[in-house]
């Protein structure tokens, strides 16, 4: 087992070293040979028969990265060769503003923020002695947070557009005033010699014949920016979707961000909350060239559907791209959950107890590999894979109109069938099913979603699980519709215990979870025991309903949950 305070890497076999506080991993998706593992909470090898060719040299480059000598262009370019370059993301312990609700001068504001700055150059000195190519920061993690407009102020840098402007900040500091975090930032870049994502808080000013301009004569954005590895300011993104943040503003347009690099190609960009929205975080993915997200958040973990490190990996999984998330770390606030995630794998890091930041670098594919789909799996060789499909061809509780969808609760489904009850899970009022027994078959529905369990448990354990469905406007925190078919663990043996955050569990189930969801936007997640990712084995349409398949568990079922956004519906 790991210890508190490391990154976690995923049951795929991987390639993993530690060293210095820092976690570094880097994975092959074409190892199929033994595990070793000498305690995970030291590392582990990945051994594989008669590699040869080009993997062997992708071997070579990864065993000469985890000694911590790749750092030449001769080694990343056998890793480009390979298909993979190296990232890393930080999970950074901001040192806070004590009164963040004071006004102060700039040169105070710039004392504090080069704290925290400091720490990010550590963390690019370190990343680059491991070859990184790309280094990923949180949201808030130079300025902080909980501000007002007005105490933000001396925090703010000025951002001149980069495609109006080229300009090196670092090579260039007089250029323009008030930019002193975008030259630290840009001159890390250049010592790394990385592309280098961050995000502050930025200034601009507007005038009375605007008609949005604020009445203090300014706009202020939470941005993201994206520095090449010679330090040059590629481009920026205002968070769109604002979370309670009173001291920035929306821009009036959605940034549509992507960049290029010369390791991996295009990567999209955005921040935090919006990765439940459709624009920016969908839209972007329009453009097929895009693979890879970096993603700075400051997010607060909210179980049992979205803990950071639940939602991170599901997008990647949903739409098959890679994601380097960088969260904020403070548990007392419960922000934690960063990661590499890729639609196969993740390297990530959650820890509810430790002080300090956590850095993690992984090895990641160019090109995503995808999961099994539908199409690639049959009931001939898949016992329990033909009983779903036999249990999904005969149902005839819900049929298709062309306006909605019609569940009929009176069918062989719920025939001695626990009953159904109501519990509010994520301040939403979900509709259960208690899940008995070793093995059966369960249906749950709500307005025009029916949601599906096929299970079968090893053994049992004093525990109590659900089956769950939610059909409905999320209006707590956000208002967005979504639709949601989740297995869940209890927080006790009580049903009202259902739907309280756990992080714990003994319960190992193979399954297969479905529903007839009116969205293709649906976001995969299996969460385990410890706050452990796990991948799906299959996800895919079959009749009209979307599933996921899982078997194996390495440990208790916390959550397996298809979470469906409607964004039309918002």
């Amino acid at each position: 087992m790991l210890s508190r305070g490391e990154a976690r890497p995923s049951r795929r076999p991987l390639l993993a070293a530690l060293s210095s506080g820092v976690s570094t991993y880097f994975s092959s998706a074409k190892c199929e040979g033994r595990m070793r593992t000498t305690g995970w909470s030291r590392f582990t090898v990945c051994i594989m028969p008669g590699a040869g060719g080009a993997l062997a040299l992708f071997l070579l480059g990864c065993s000469a990265l985890a000694r911590g000598i790749c750092t030449g262009e001769r080694c990343q370019a056998a890793l480009g060769e390979a298909g993979y370059y190296v990232a890393a993301v930080y999970e950074h312990q901001a040192i806070l503003s004590p009164n963040p609700l004071e006004f102060i001068t700039r040169q105070q504001a710039l004392e504090l923020m080069n704290q925290n700055l400091d720490i990010y150059e550590q963390q690019v000195m370190a990343a680059a002695q491991k070859g990184v190519q790309i280094i990923v920061f949180p949201e808030d993690g130079i300025h902080g947070f909980n501000f007002t407009r007005t105490s933000i102020y001396p925090f703010l840098d000025f951002m001149p557009s980069p495609k109006q402007i080229r300009w090196n900040p670092c090579l260039e500091p007089h250029r323009f005033n008030d930019t002193e975090v975008l030259q630290r930032l840009s001159c890390m870049a250049i010592k790394g010699e990385m592309f280098l994502v961050a995000n502050l808080g930025t200034k601009q000013t507007c005038f009375s014949s605007d008609p949005g301009c604020p009445s203090d004569g300014r706009y202020q954005f939470n941005t993201n920016v994206v520095f090449s590895n010679n330090g040059t300011l590629v481009d920026y993104y205002r968070k769109h979707n604002l979370y309670f943040e009173a001291a920035f503003n929306t821009p009036a347009r959605v940034d549509h961000i992507t960049f290029d690099t010369p390791f991996a190609g295009k990567f999209g960009m955005f921040t935090c909350f919006d990765i439940l929205f459709f624009d920016p975080a969908v839209w972007i993915l329009r453009d097929p060239e895009v693979k890879h997200i970096v993603y700075p958040t400051a997010w607060m973990n909210q179980l049992p559907l979205l803990a950071a490190i639940q939602i991170q990996k599901a997008f990647a999984t949903a739409f098959g791209v890679n994601v380097l998330a960088a969260n904020i770390h403070h548990p007392s606030l419960g922000m934690t959950g960063s990661g590499i995630h890729t639609p196969l794998e993740s390297f990530w890091y959650h820890d509810m107890v430790s002080s300090h930041g956590h850095l993690i670098i992984a090895q990641v594919a160019k090109n995503p590999p995808g999961l099994i789909g539908a199409e690639n799996t049959t009931s001939k060789t898949d016992p329990s894979h033909g009983k779903f499909l036999k249990l999904l061809s005969s149902d005839p509780s819900c049929e298709k109109d062309a306006q909605e969808v019609h569940c009929d609760q009176a069918t062989k489904w719920n025939v001695n069938a626990p009953p159904t009850f109501h519990s509010e899970m994520m301040y939403d009022n979900f509709t259960l099913v208690p899940i008995w027994g070793k093995e059966g078959s369960l249906q749950v529905c709500s307005n025009s979603l029916c949601c599906y369990l096929l299970y079968k448990r090893p053994t049992l354990t004093k525990e109590l699980y659900t089956l769950g469905v939610f059909d409905g406007l999320h209006t707590v925190h956000g208002t967005y519709y979504i639709q949601v078919c989740a297995v869940v663990k209890c927080g006790g043996l009580a049903l009202d215990t259902c739907g309280q955050e756990v992080t714990e569990a003994e319960g190992v189930f193979d399954f297969h979870l479905w529903g007839n969801f009116s969205t293709s936007y649906i976001f995969p997640m299996v969460l385990t025991s410890g706050m452990t990712l796990d991948t799906p084995e299959q996800l895919g349409w079959e009749n009209d309903h979307y599933f996921l398949r899982k078997s194996g568990l390495s440990s208790g079922l916390v959550t397996a949950a298809l979470y469906g956004r409607l964004y039309e519906r918002d």
